[in-house]
């Protein structure tokens, strides 16, 4: 299927599947897009009781698409890159990750506002924003430090140490790590035990779980997306971004 976000639902659980595998499932505007309405669609949908994301066996997402980001002078509250943040960040229902191969950027970023996190043996987690001349994004600045504690986020998001699924679970941003053939059963599965437990506890209980920073993280988006738009603008992330794809051929 040429989709690049494939829908699927069963069992009360949306399965949302990045499918640009010719670019390393890189999300562009459009995949943004898709990802957003299916999210708001299944926030307000009873059938849908449980979020799974995922991409193939060897690859989740080598992070947002940098071509998008030649020339690209702001993050707005229109961009669909910050409308996708808040509306994952605020959904209602329990999500489930699972992850094989790269998670680049927001392939890792977005697994912190994740319910639960499955990672094939073969994931490899990185944050190179600094890299790229860029600043974090998607709040973690401040759920990752939270997380894995500061000297650690800051080995991660400073320094750009990528992470072994093993490293990931040992600090906690990740449930289990499974064989590559196994994971995305293994992820389903967890979510349809999810997808049978009652709702409307299921939701509240996840409200609890996240009541404490919810204002303070779509409050960091918007700081850190002020931040990233000023550093996109440079010539320091132009010139390191332009060099990335030169190098990809």
């Amino acid at each position: 299927m040429n989709d690049p976000i494939i829908s699927q639902r069963q069992q009360g659980v949306l399965t949302l599947t990045l499918n640009r595998p010719a670019k390393r499932n890189a999300l562009n505007g459009v995949m943004y897009q898709a990802l957003t309405q299916q999210l708001r669609e299944a926030a307000l949908d009873a059938d849908v009781r449980v979020v799974l994301l995922q991409g193939q066996q060897d690859c989740f997402t080598a992070g947002n698409d940098l071509g998008d980001f030649i020339g690209k002078e702001s993050l707005g509250e229109d961009d669909p890159i910050l409308q996708f943040l808040h509306t994952l960040a605020d959904f209602p229902k329990p999500l489930v990750a699972a992850v094989a191969g790269a998670a680049v950027g927001i392939g890792t970023t977005l697994l912190l506002h994740c319910d639960l996190v499955y990672l094939a043996d073969n994931a490899r987690l990185q944050l190179p924003f600094v890299e790229l001349g860029l600043v974090p994004e998607f709040a973690s600045s401040l759920l990752l430090p939270r997380a894995v504690g500061h000297l650690k986020a800051c080995e991660l998001l400073l320094l750009a140490e990528p992470l072994s699924a093993r490293e990931a679970l040992d600090l906690g941003l990740a449930n289990q790590v499974l064989a590559p053939g196994d994971l995305l059963a293994h992820a389903k599965h967890q979510a349809e035990r999810l997808a049978d437990k009652p709702p409307l506890a299921l939701q509240r209980s996840k409200a609890l779980l996240k009541q404490e920073l919810r204002q303070a993280v779509h409050f960091v988006i918007d700081t850190e997306a002020r931040a990233f738009s000023l550093a996109l603008q440079g010539e320091e992330a132009q010139a390191r971004i332009a060099r990335k794809l030169a190098t990809r051929g």
